[in-house]
């Protein structure tokens, strides 16, 4: 599966934004799938994975009740709302893709797409 995220951009702190990342192929809804985020200087760091099914999600502490993980199979898209956005949110964030169960940890997804920048700033 090939994935490309887009919407990332220069928000205001308190504000919002909504990542997609669009997925090639027809077996998207077999993939469980995650976001992660980069920020300069540091590692990457997970934000939200979702199931296959969407059923379950899940997020990292500093991202709960402000993000929302979302996907709509029959679009092959995954989404990312962002709400109350903060200057420590800037980041590049990409989205992956794995079989088997979703998870926080980056090093067991298989597919990575390209990251789009979030830059949280007045």
């Amino acid at each position: 599966v090939q994935l490309q995220a887009s919407g990332g951009g220069l928000v205001q702190p308190g504000g919002s934004l909504r990542l997609s990342c669009a997925a090639s192929g027809r077996s998207f809804s077999s993939y469980a799938m995650g976001w992660f985020r980069q920020a300069p200087g540091k590692e990457r760091e997970f934000v939200s994975r979702i199931s296959q099914s969407g059923s379950s999600t899940g997020y990292a502490d500093s991202m709960m009740r402000r993000f929302t993980i979302s996907r709509d199979n029959a679009k092959n898209t995954l989404y990312l709302q962002m709400n109350s956005l903060k200057p420590e949110d800037t980041a590049v964030y990409y989205c992956a893709a794995r079989k088997g169960g979703s998870s926080s940890d980056p090093q067991i997804y298989e597919y990575w797409g390209l990251g789009t920048l979030v830059t949280v700033s007045s």
